[in-house]
């Protein structure tokens, strides 16, 4: 939410008014498969993710390409509508230890995911053979259980597995077949829709964050080179770049000259102007 603050504040729906579909850009998010709630990288060993133990028959996705997954009393899993009530498994995680916690109230996975992640850390993800033999042991009073694998059907152009969503009442609609993009409509906060992926939107972009900082440097020019001259400018410029690597600066890091009022970098320095203006800083 703290991102979407950020989009509808930096949106000027001045310049986003061209059609019937106006003040909606397109953001990065498009159709995807299975992924877990908990979507930390370093939550998981290789293959950790990837990690199933499917009843025979199942997943059978019939719901809109929208289905979440629970847990039987044998340990095979199944999918099913998100909107089900059943008891959640929430995962409890506190450095390299984890622990199961189921909760005795029936809900929808929604909103289990929202219940574990304020009470605990998430729903539960299971990573393999023993954790499921953990969540089983939970269900030991004949139960089906929420865990956290769901197919929310999206993913992040990035690559990211963040879980966030933040769909308008409604969406997604899922009338766009397999090619379906997001928008975001900020005429109500940001709310995301799902559209043909052909259609024309603004859109938004991101990147690393960027800072700039002026400093102003002093050479002794013992060889008169004339220092506005481009070459000569572009090879102090590799210098200044190795020695702030040598420091341990970045090597993005980018530099460059100001130009200043008449054109030019660089000015030879008034000496007597700088004796005048230090006797005026001792009186």
């Amino acid at each position: 939410m703290e991102v979407m603050k950020i989009l509808n504040n930096t949106a000027d729906l001045d310049k986003m008014f061209y059609s019937n579909n106006s003040y909606r850009a397109w953001i990065g998010l498009s159709r995807d498969n299975w992924r877990w709630s908990l979507s930390d990288p370093s939550f998981y060993k290789p293959g950790e993710t990837e990690f199933r133990r499917w009843n025979v028959g199942e997943p059978n996705v019939g719901y809109s390409n929208n289905a979440c997954t629970g847990m039987r009393p044998d340990g095979l899993w199944f999918d099913d509508s998100c909107k089900l009530g059943i008891f959640p498994v929430c995962a409890d995680i506190k450095g390299s230890n984890v622990t199961f916690v189921i909760i005795p109230s029936p809900i929808t996975w929604t909103k289990a995911q929202s219940y574990c992640r304020a009470l605990y850390t998430d729903l539960a993800s299971v990573r393999n053979m023993t954790e499921n033999q953990k969540v089983q042991a939970l269900t030991a009073g004949g139960n089906l259980v929420w865990i956290g694998l769901f197919r929310d059907s999206w993913k992040w152009s990035d690559g990211s597995n963040s879980s966030f969503s933040f769909w308008k009442n409604g969406q997604p609609d899922n009338n766009n077949g397999n090619k379906a993009c997001v928008a975001a409509d900020f005429s109500q906060s940001g709310a995301w829709e799902d559209w043909p992926c052909d259609m024309e939107r603004a859109f938004i972009c991101f990147g690393p964050v960027v800072s700039k900082k002026v400093m102003k440097v002093k050479f002794e020019n013992k060889k008169n080179l004339d220092l506005n001259d481009s070459a000569v400018m572009e090879a102090m410029l590799k210098q200044l770049k190795q020695k702030l690597r040598a420091q341990g600066l970045d090597d993005n890091i980018k530099l460059s000259w100001r130009k200043q009022a008449d054109g030019k970098v660089f000015h030879k320095e008034d000496k007597k102007t700088n004796k005048r203006r230090r006797k005026r800083e001792e009186l």
